[in-house]
């Protein structure tokens, strides 16, 4: 009976080894207690703990140390050109854009109609005024004036005749009268065609230069049509408008300087003329016109010109290099050097940034309305490599130096 009471327990409390097959039954797990999961918690903090100071004392050096890398590697001054901001007369003017015109200039052209019999010039030629240029077909008119000479000389003689009459009272008066008329009718057809021969010579009005020639021998011509082109260089008018806030300082006779993209770098002086009396009710502009000694004959009419009106010179006022300004959108400065103590006690030459405002330009300096005093010593190159409180050491040249004022050799 007892070990049929183990086999039924048996049997009971492991139903799968009591039949001897399949799969063992799933051991029942308790939970783990409060107490398990508090420890665990803890753990885990104390490691992130120890993570997260080991992480920051990890930051910590490496700031420290790289403070000290570059507290200890500070790099060399920065070799820099300098100089001094000066003292000096600047000139003063009032620019313009202007265009040069000829004094004469014209397009020769036949008041009358012909055929073209003779050109007398080439294209490019100066000629002086009254040298031919082009004779017309004038074999008609010098007949007619033949004619009309044998007309007169007939018209003379019965003039004489007719007073002779007159004198012994063998002819009326009126028959004076009537061979006057007609002797003073030839008289006047002849100056008629001797104007008509001399339009068909066609001579230059004054001296100058002439063009490219538009016609040949052979050619017909009517009124007007061009010929060539005729100018006087030797006298340039300069025209260019200005505000009407400069007429003030305008004066007929005043000086005024030209310069041309085809000869830049080279001034042409020219005196005020003319000063319109009129300002233009749409621009408010007065326009006004130079004349220009063009003997040399290397400007041309038509040329674009940078007109620059000379007015008095402004005295005691501070320049420095044109290189020495920085010009950028926020505006306008310059690099200061200054002495200074080092922490060791020894004299450094430091820069700092200071903004100025800019005058007018002077060759290759420029004007310095504010911001800087007399002898103020300014970094004239190498502004790129500073920042303000930057260490700097005068270089012994200055790359930037402008060609034209190197030593010869």
């Amino acid at each position: 009976m007892l070990d049929n009471n183990s086999k039924t327990e048996t049997s009971f409390g492991h139903p799968a080894a009591a039949h001897g097959s399949g799969p063992a039954a799933p051991v029942e797990r308790r939970p783990p207690s409060r107490r398990g999961l508090v420890i665990r918690l803890i753990v885990t903090i104390v490691i992130l703990a120890l993570l997260g100071g080991a992480l920051y004392g990890f930051n910590s050096f490496r700031s420290k140390a790289i403070s000290d890398f570059f507290a200890n590697n500070k790099p060399p001054p920065t070799p820099v050109a300098l100089a001094e901001a000066t003292v000096q007369s600047v000139p003063k003017y009032l620019t313009a854009i202007g265009t040069l015109t000829a004094s004469r200039q014209v397009t020769v052209a036949p008041e009358v109609a012909g055929r073209v019999t003779q050109i007398s010039f080439e294209s490019g030629a100066r000629v002086k005024a009254g040298d031919p240029l082009v004779q017309l077909n004038d074999a008609t008119e010098q007949a007619d004036l033949l004619a009309q000479r044998a007309q007169a000389r007939l018209a003379e003689l019965n003039l004489e005749r007719s007073r002779d009459l007159r004198r012994s009272q063998a002819t009326p008066q009126s028959s004076v009268d009537q061979y006057q008329a007609q002797l003073d009718e030839i008289n006047a057809n002849q100056k008629r065609t001797q104007a008509l021969i001399g339009q068909k010579l066609i001579k230059a009005p004054f001296d100058g230069e002439l063009g490219i020639r538009q016609i040949n021998v052979g050619d017909y011509v009517n009124p007007g049509a061009a010929i060539v082109t005729l100018t006087d260089l030797s006298t340039l008018y300069v025209n260019f408008t200005l505000p009407e806030q400069a007429l003030p300082q305008l004066s007929v006779g005043q000086k005024v300087l030209i310069n041309t993209d085809a000869f830049s770098g080279r001034d042409f002086e020219a005196t005020i003329g003319t000063i319109e009396p009129q300002i233009s009710a749409e621009t408010r502009a007065i326009k006004v016109q130079a004349t220009l000694d063009n003997r040399e004959r290397v400007l041309r009419p038509g040329m674009f010109a940078n007109v620059r009106v000379v007015l008095p010179p402004q005295p005691n006022a501070l320049t420095v290099p044109e290189t020495a300004v920085d010009y950028t959108v926020y505006g306008d400065s310059v690099f200061v050097a200054k002495n200074e103590k080092a922490e060791d006690g020894t004299d450094r030459l430091v820069v700092q940034r200071v903004p100025v405002k800019v005058g007018d330009r002077l060759p290759n300096r420029v004007e310095i309305r504010s911001g800087l005093n007399p002898g103020d010593r300014v970094v004239v190159s190498g502004q790129l490599k500073l920042a303000n409180g930057a260490a700097v050491v005068p270089a012994e040249n200055n790359p930037l130096t402008p060609p034209q004022t190197l030593p010869q050799n």
